[in-house]
């Protein structure tokens, strides 16, 4: 007997084209059915799901109203895509998201046509939208462009950069604001949807255009009260004043898991044709259709692998802690014995660990939102006054402040010290969000102190060490993921700053490391040693200063010298690099071997395999290793070989 499908209707939907043959009446079932099988891939992919299950009525309702893709449909940030990748093409790939040669987890215009842009950092919408929608006009079409912005990435000045900038002009934009924090909206009804309905209509907004035309010829006094009385008659019933000042038409709120009030606002406003931006409200829940995830939102918001019938995730298990976790005790630490230690996040305290530092210093936590670039200058502030600020940011994310890192702190001096989680690859949140070029673009900045944890025990020196530096700006780098199982101080201690540290002495390769990959390092070593060539393996611990002192004995002492750094070109090899011309140790016969991330951007995977593709795993090192010792002429010790 031939099994029964769960998602008849989601079946015969291929392209958004097939949505749009369905009747209105068969779309309930065709949400339900789409969240379904959203909820059932990312159970086995592991990824974002709360985002997702909260647009699901939206994403049915945009495409069958909108022609994508001629129409440009763009998702802000895209952990919230799953439902739009199923319905355009790609359900018979949506068990592969994250996954190695599968989906990307965000949008990505390489990956489909019905990706207007590629996003997976927030805020960017509307700004690709309006050039869109200009390019659009004078190109002189007529498609519509369509961004879907969340309520938590509004908090970005981008956004607002952007609606400044739209509400200046004519070219149409629809924004739709999805508002999934009840943080603008109270809650929406009948009332709510009538109105959106109502002032969404072409009839209104051609009144609304004549009384306009009318007011015209009234003298300016009055002409500007009518116009004002109507535009906070409608603000104070709907909310949107806000975004009419900006120079958008407002409607809303409307419930966004309701198809009747959707459905009729969104042809309302395709229908209209006017110029000029337009923003649609739409009050969303997280999770929405699935109780756990209703239930645990921040918990569902990115998730492992879990069973549909309980929400209870797999987690892989570790002895290990993880850096992140180990990062935010070692401040709690600090912080306990030092009142003027504070933190910043932006819109990250889990991510971060800081929510671990909330629960033991409430008054001392900071979160400024999607809001880099104020976070860091914020931190400027704080130092300016004599407090101790932290600023915990994902290196992907600090490149979004790096203005107000250069300016506002580096020359002005200023001790605000830069916690930079996922240094390095990330795995399956892939390219956007991937650590690579903090190494560089710190590195350069004069009167910097920039260090990298080489293991658990080193993170937990560093927070030690960034606390003291009370005269400039310092930055510590460390990996997503667990540690390598060494054993923690209970309490850190100042290092000696640009000193590094010897871990394992040989002659006939130094393998120099700056950052996670030393257990890789350790690994080579003794991969080496039993094809017998000794090697020394050394952890730098400072970008900058360097340990000049340590490079140039390495250099001296070996035939072979190796850099490795889970960082992009222009990195801590250079330094090093730099160090050794001065010392004029490049023309006696020197092999330099500098190993770093690869001059691409690399797709998500597993760490591991990320890594054994960058070439920065054990067997890279040691493939390096031993080709450079033979044109140096080296053989194998005949003791250890």
């Amino acid at each position: 007997m031939a099994k029964t499908s769960k998602t008849p209707l989601l079946d015969t939907v291929t392209t958004p084209a097939d949505l749009r043959r369905l009747e209105e009446k068969s779309l309930r079932q065709l949400a339900d059915e789409l969240r379904e099988e959203t909820i059932d891939a990312v159970s086995i992919t592991g990824g974002h799901l709360g985002a997702g299950l909260g647009v699901v009525e939206l994403t049915v309702a945009l495409h069958y109203v909108f022609d994508t893709p001629s129409d440009r449909l763009i998702w802000d940030v895209g952990h919230q895509s799953y439902p739009h990748k199923i319905l355009t093409g790609r359900r018979d790939r949506i068990r592969t998201l994250r996954q190695g040669g599968g989906l990307s987890g965000f949008t990505r215009r390489s990956e489909s046509e019905f990706d207007a842009f590629g996003t997976a950092h927030s805020s960017t919408s509307i700004s690709a939208g309006l050039g869109m929608a200009v390019a659009r006009d004078i190109a002189g079409a007529d498609n519509e462009v369509i961004c879907v912005i969340g309520d938590g990435a509004m908090s970005a000045g981008m956004a607002y950069e952007a609606m400044n900038n739209a509400g200046s002009m004519d070219a149409r934009l629809i924004v739709v604001l999805n508002d999934n924090d009840m943080s603008i909206a109270p809650p929406v009804g009948a009332m709510s949807a009538y109105l959106s309905r109502l002032i969404s209509s072409k009839s209104y907004r051609s009144i609304r255009h004549l009384a306009g035309l009318l007011a015209e010829k009234f003298p300016r006094p009055f002409k500007m009260a009518a116009q004002r009385a109507e535009e906070y008659a409608r603000g104070m019933v709907t909310g949107g004043t806000l975004f009419e000042e900006l120079g958008f038409y407002y409607v809303g709120p409307i419930d966004g898991h309701n198809l009747d009030h959707l459905l009729p606002v969104l042809k309302n406003i395709r229908d209209s044709k006017e110029a000029g931006p337009v923003l649609v409200h739409v009050v969303t829940q997280k999770g929405h259709g699935y109780p756990p995830a209703e239930e645990a939102p921040d918990k569902h918001h990115g998730v492992a692998k879990f069973n549909v019938v309980t929400g209870e995730q797999v987690r892989s298990s570790s002895n290990a802690p993880s850096y992140t976790k180990v990062f935010a005790e070692a401040l709690v630490d600090q912080a306990s014995r030092d009142e003027k230690i504070v933190a910043i996040t932006a819109a990250m305290p889990s991510g971060t660990g800081l929510d671990i530092f909330a629960k033991a210093h409430p008054d001392r936590l900071f979160d400024v939102g999607i809001a880099e670039q104020h976070g860091v200058t914020f931190a400027a502030g704080l130092a300016c006054e004599g407090l101790k600020p932290f600023c915990a940011i994902y290196s992907t994310f600090l490149q979004r402040g790096y203005d107000q890192v250069v300016h506002d702190v580096a020359i002005q001096s200023l001790p605000v010290r830069f916690a930079l989680d996922r240094a390095g690859l990330v795995g399956a949140d892939g390219q956007t969000h991937a650590g690579a070029f903090d190494i560089a673009y710190l590195g350069c900045l004069p009167g910097f102190v920039l260090m990298a944890a080489g293991d658990e025990s080193e993170l937990v020196h560093m927070v030690a060490t960034a606390a003291a530096i009370d005269d400039r700006p310092s930055a510590f780098r460390y990996p997503r993921g667990e540690g390598l199982g060494v054993d923690l101080p209970s309490h850190g201690e100042v290092l000696e700053i640009g000193k590094g540290r010897v871990l394992r002495e040989g002659n006939a390769v130094a393998i120099l490391n700056f950052g996670g990959r030393l257990g890789e390092c350790l690994k080579a070593a003794d991969e080496l040693a039993g094809r017998g060539f000794s090697a020394t393996v050394a952890d730098a611990r400072f970008a900058k200063p360097i340990d000049a002192d340590l490079v140039t004995r390495l250099a001296r002492e070996h035939p072979v010298l190796i850099t490795i750094e889970e960082g992009a070109i222009g990195g801590f090899a250079a330094q090093v690099l730099q160090v050794l011309a001065e010392a004029d140790l490049l023309e006696a016969g020197l092999k330099v071997r500098p190993m770093m991330l690869p001059d691409r951007f690399l797709d998500h995977d597993s760490p591991a395999a990320q890594y054994r593709a960058a070439g920065l795993d054990a067997a890279s090192v040691v493939d390096v290793a031993i080709s450079a010792l033979g044109e140096a002429g080296m053989r194998p010790s005949s003791s250890s070989a």
